[in-house]
């Protein structure tokens, strides 16, 4: 007699309403950065529902992890087209950002109206210095995964000296690093070689919906007519948001935001320098304190972190009063919504036109070299970018002619120190110690 277990069955391919309603809600749920968002995705989709199996799961992430932008997001969007063709894949992407907009815009205005209330002041007093502690971890999480050797450790320094020193534009350095990895490839392939990364797994959670032996779909196979269709409209699309913004700040926003979704490489701690440099010193949308404080509000909510500059678009309308002083808000949205269309449309672009050509082989990527070199130069960006937030938390009061006056904030350093600590050595979650924090910010405010 057969005792064997039964064999688990295939699952059935999910309907375009189930998926949607599976996107909708991973858009409300995305929180713990890339890390957590993918992790989320996984338990779901691998474990659980089955719809795709840990290998084919793990292929299209590493393809992912190779393209600027959010990788998570990315992520939902190839999952999506593979599902549900083009539209699943636009779907999918959307819905994953969606929530996020609406809800840091609310907060956002809360935040631009309200801010001046002891109560709102005293939460971001501490909520800001764990900011500056999840950056310095951020730092040291990107570190000790990408910098395996002296030769990326070099790298890593050079881009820290290159953009606190010199001064020199994030995205120069992502272009010298790019070209010094692939350089290294050829040369010292050793050196350059991707690890620490996302590779192969051995667990089985039982047979997927798309499985390693699945064969293409037809929507999956590459077609030069399907590429030229989808960037004809991908760039009609762009042209035609751009003509539609009247307003010069809101034109700006487009432009800026386009070239900043084609330089995230490395997620968008490795960004926010550059968003920086752009919303506060060129285009003057927002100060360098308000840029601290969206980034804390991207913490604290759902959907990739690079939706900081959501809040940046926010502020910078509202600032700049593009319909008057008397529609505030709704200048914002709009500020809001231009800064998030045009960061991520390239994202939606780099997977619908590339997947077909990833799908084509199950093979490993090639071409990793450059982003090792890219990878180890944000490590030195993200430091510098600890250190800015650092300095703007710790002495408020200073400027760039006297970087150390206004006094010591010592409070405010030691939250710091102790959030780094509970993230890295306690390894509590990101929420629990940003609450933790504001609550601690919010007493000392009114006890001071």
């Amino acid at each position: 007699m057969n005792t064997s277990p039964p064999t688990q069955a295939r699952p059935a391919h999910p309907s375009f309403r189930e998926a949607f309603l599976y996107w909708l809600t991973l858009g409300f749920i995305s929180f713990g950065g890339p890390a957590g968002q993918i992790a989320i995705m996984h338990q779901e989709l691998v474990e659980k529902r089955r719809w795709i199996s840990e290998h084919r799961f793990l292929h299209a992430l590493n393809y992912c992890m190779l393209l600027p932008g959010p990788e998570a997001q990315q992520l939902a969007i190839y999952i999506g087209w593979l599902l549900h063709r083009t539209w699943g894949g636009i779907v999918a992407g959307v819905l994953f950002v969606l929530p996020s907009l609406f809800i840091l815009a609310a907060l956002t205005y809360v935040y631009l109206a309200f801010g001046d209330l002891t109560f709102v002041q005293g939460v971001f007093n501490g909520i800001k210095p764990a900011v500056v502690a999840i950056v310095v971890f951020a730092a040291w999480r990107i570190g000790s995964r990408a910098l395996k050797n002296n030769v990326l450790w070099a790298l890593a320094a050079a881009s820290f000296v290159a953009i606190f020193v010199f001064g020199v534009p994030f995205p120069y350095i992502v272009l010298v690093a790019g070209i010094l990895g692939y350089i290294g490839g050829r040369v010292m392939p050793d050196k350059f070689r991707a690890g620490g990364g996302h590779g192969a797994s051995d667990k089985d959670y039982g047979p997927a919906l798309i499985d390693d032996d699945t064969p293409p779909m037809a929507h999956t196979r590459f077609r030069w007519s399907y590429l030229v269709t989808l960037l004809i409209a991908a760039l009609a699309l762009w042209v035609g948001a751009m003509a539609m913004l009247e307003d010069p700040v809101l034109r700006d926003m487009g432009e800026f935001f386009t070239k900043a979704a084609l330089l995230t490489f490395g997620g968008a701690y490795a960004v926010l320098p550059y968003v920086y440099q752009g919303g506060v010193e060129t285009y003057g949308w927002l100060t360098g304190t308000q840029m601290i404080d969206g980034l804390a509000l991207g913490e604290t909510t759902p959907g990739p972190l690079i939706m900081v500059v959501s809040f940046v678009g926010f502020v910078g309308a509202w600032t700049k009063e593009i319909f008057g002083a008397d529609a505030l808000a709704l200048a914002g949205m709009a500020g809001a919504t231009v800064a998030t269309f045009f960061t991520f449309l390239p994202s939606f672009v780099f997977i619908l036109a590339g997947a077909p050509l990833v799908e084509s082989t199950h093979g490993d990527l090639k071409f990793t070299a450059p982003l090792t070199g890219i990878t180890a130069a944000v490590v030195g960006v993200v430091l510098n970018l600890a250190l800015f937030f650092g300095w703007h938390v710790i002495f408020p009061r200073a400027t760039e002619a006297a970087p150390f006056a206004g006094g010591f904030e010592w409070f405010y350093a030691l939250i710091s120190l102790a959030a780094f600590i509970a993230l890295w050595k306690y390894k509590q979650d990101i929420m629990k110690v940003i609450a933790a924090c504001g609550a601690i910010g919010l007493v000392f405010t009114y006890l001071r």
